[in-house]
């Protein structure tokens, strides 16, 4: 950034990522610049087209970050708080389902199309913390593991939110009679989905714009929650049929 930019208080992409980054560890400069293709910010340029943010952009943008990751709202609706806010106005009110952790999908609702990934990338366990934190025995979480339902967070010696969840999910499940073995079908299908979300995803990540890794991945998770909404669909309308047996 240039001297005068610097006196008139204005930031770099690389400034505004690292105040950022304190609170979200994993945005980065294509989700920046994805962001302001949205129209979720519109940073000042200078002549040569460098990108000039003020702090009010900073805060505009964490605005945005945070409620993706602790509200799960999709950008069309961000979109929508930050033109009422822009005009003076009250954002409409967030419903139980907009702070409800995604995870937790019921008959009754549907994780939302936003950051998926967030909560799994906050929580880091022990194996005795898991164990502790699930109920489940070193046997049980050892099968788990076996059969892909559970593993470390990648490079780490630790466990996720997500681990934990399947974990939790998994002692429940045996109240029904479900050994982890039971449960490797729905590892299997998670994946046949996720090799659906790749085919249409890895070549919008290649392409020759700056921010194509940004779309890439709004695209993923946006496919993603339409496959988990089509799944929990298409359980609901067989229960019926599977209750009169």
């Amino acid at each position: 950034m240039s001297t005068a930019a610097a006196s008139d208080g204005l930031l770099s992409i690389g400034e505004v990522l690292h105040l950022l980054r304190s609170d979200f560890p994993d945005v980065s400069i294509s989700k920046i610049r994805y962001l302001e293709s949205e129209d979720l910010v519109q940073p000042q340029r200078t002549p040569s087209g460098y990108r000039k943010f003020t702090r009010a952009d900073a805060e505009r943008l964490r605005y945005v970050l945070r409620m993706q990751r602790d509200h799960y709202l999709p950008l069309k609706v961000i979109r929508e708080h930050l033109d009422a806010i822009d005009r003076g106005l009250q954002p409409a009110p967030l419903s139980a389902t907009d702070t409800a952790p995604r995870a937790l999908v019921t008959t009754d609702a549907y994780p939302s199309p936003e950051d998926l990934a967030a909560e799994s990338q906050e929580l880091r366990l022990s194996r005795k913390e898991l164990l502790e934190e699930s109920g489940i025995t070193n046997e049980v979480l050892r099968e788990l593991e076996s059969f892909g339902l559970v593993a470390q967070a990648p490079g780490t010696s630790y466990y996720d939110a997500t681990a934990l969840q399947v974990a939790r999910i998994a002692a429940e499940m045996a109240q029904f009679g479900y050994g982890p073995r039971h449960l490797r079908p729905f590892r299997l299908a998670a994946d046949r989905e996720l090799s659906l979300v790749e085919q249409v995803v890895k070549p919008m990540a290649r392409g020759r714009h700056e921010d194509s890794a940004a779309k890439a991945e709004e695209a993923a998770r946006a496919i993603a929650t339409l496959a988990i909404q089509l799944h929990v669909a298409l359980v609901k309308a067989g229960l019926p049929g599977t209750l009169g047996r």
